[in-house]
C-alpha cells in the first residue's frame, strides 16, 4: 500500500482525540444514482468535506473513518455495480489523500458478485489506500458469513482487513409504521453477527477483525441466549433439546466476544451498560453516524456518552485507543 502523504491541518483548527469508526460519506453523484434506481429508504443527507470537518472540530474528533451507508451499491448489474463502486472508493480515496489525518475509509464492494467484489477488495487495500472494508448485514437475504462469501473472507484474512459490518433493510417486510432504523437495523446486525459466528468464519479466519454497527444491535443484550447455538458443540443442535444447553454458554459468549462494537447511537444509560457487562472493553469503540444524524442528534448522543459514568481509561480507550490498535496509521 502506498504511502500517504502528511498534510498539516489548517491554523486555528480545534482537533480533539477521538477517533469515529461509524461516518458516513455520500460522495458526489451517490444520491442521483440510488434516486435513479429507486433505492433510498429516506431523504438522503448532505455532505462535503468541509461540513465533515466541521462537525468532527464541534464534538472532539480528530479522525472519521468514512463508508457508504445502506442501500450501498448492490444492484443485478455487475459491470455497472462495479463501475459505480470503483467511482465511489476513489472519491473517498481522495479525500482521506488530502486529508490523511483526519479521515480513514472503508471501501464499498459490488455484492451480490463475489468475484468481482474480491477484485474491488484487492485493489482499494492495496492501491486505494482503503482502513478496511464496508459490508451490509444482509444483500437480498444473504447475510455475511454465508459459505458463499468464504473465497471474499479468505482474501480480507489474508490481508488481515477491518471488516466494518452495517445494517440495512431486513429480507422482509416492515412494520407498518416503524421505520427500518429504529428497529429492524439492530436486528439485521445481530443477525449477521450470529451468522458469522455458527458458520465458523471467526475461528477460519481469526484475522478479520469485525465492526458491529451500533453496538451490535442486540447482541450484549441477547448473547447468553445466543450463545448456545454458535458455540462449536452446540452448531448442529438448533433443533434439538438439550439437557444442559448451560454447559455450551461459555464457548459461545467467549467466540461473540470476539467482535468489535462501535456505539453509535449507543451511548445511554439503557444500552451502553449491556454493551460494557458483555463486550471486551479494548474492542469498543467511538462512533456518530453523521450525517444520517442530524448535528444536533450528533451533539447529543455526545453529550450522553460523556455523562455516562466511566473510568478515565475507559472512556480514552473507546475514544481513540481501541480504533487505534485497529488502524495503526492513526497511532502518530
Amino acid at each position: 500500500m502506498a504511502d500517504l502523504p502528511s498534510i498539516p491541518l489548517p491554523a486555528g483548527a480545534s482537533v480533539g482525540t477521538r477517533i469515529d469508526t461509524h461516518m458516513h460519506v455520500v460522495p458526489p453523484g451517490y444520491k442521483e444514482w440510488m434516486r435513479s434506481l429507486n433505492l433510498w429508504m429516506r431523504d438522503p443527507p448532505e455532505w462535503s468535506v468541509d461540513g465533515a470537518i466541521e462537525l468532527m472540530d464541534r464534538e472532539k474528533i480528530r479522525t472519521g473513518i468514512l463508508s457508504l451507508s445502506t442501500p450501498g451499491v448492490h444492484i443485478d448489474d455487475a459491470v455497472h455495480a462495479c463501475e459505480k463502486t470503483r467511482e465511489f472508493n476513489e472519491f473517498s480515496a481522495g479525500v482521506v489523500k488530502r486529508h490523511p489525518d483526519r479521515f480513514g475509509y472503508f471501501a464499498a464492494l459490488p455484492l451480490p458478485h463475489v468475484d468481482e467484489a474480491i477484485a474491488e477488495a484487492v485493489h482499494a487495500l492495496d492501491h486505494l489506500w482503503a482502513d478496511g472494508i464496508v459490508l451490509l448485514a444482509n444483500v437480498r437475504g444473504t447475510y455475511v458469513g454465508d459459505p458463499s462469501l468464504d473465497p471474499l473472507m479468505a482474501v480480507l484474512n489474508q490481508r488481515r482487513a477491518v471488516v466494518f459490518i452495517h445494517p440495512t433493510q431486513l429480507p422482509g417486510p416492515a412494520v407498518p409504521g416503524l421505520p427500518a432504523p429504529a428497529i429492524d437495523f439492530l436486528l439485521d446486525t445481530t443477525r449477521a453477527a450470529l451468522n458469522i459466528a455458527r458458520n465458523g468464519v471467526l475461528e477460519r479466519y481469526p484475522d478479520i477483525k469485525f465492526v458491529l454497527s451500533h453496538g451490535g444491535g442486540f447482541l450484549p443484550y441477547a448473547a447468553q441466549r445466543a450463545a448456545r447455538f454458535v458455540a462449536p458443540d452446540g452448531r448442529q443442535a438448533v433443533m434439538r433439546r438439550l439437557e444442559r444447553p448451560q454447559d455450551l454458554i461459555p464457548a459461545g459468549t467467549d467466540l461473540l466476544r470476539r467482535f468489535w462494537f462501535d456505539i453509535a447511537m449507543l451511548g445511554t444509560p439503557y444500552a451502553m451498560p449491556a454493551l460494557l457487562a458483555f463486550a471486551d472493553p479494548t474492542r469498543i469503540t467511538f462512533g456518530s453516524d453523521w450525517p444520517y444524524v442530524s448535528r444536533h442528534y450528533a451533539a447529543y448522543q455526545s453529550r450522553q456518552f460523556e455523562d455516562f459514568p466511566l473510568s478515565d481509561q475507559m472512556r480514552t480507550a473507546i475514544e481513540s485507543g481501541n480504533a487505534r490498535k485497529l488502524f495503526p496509521r492513526l497511532d502518530t
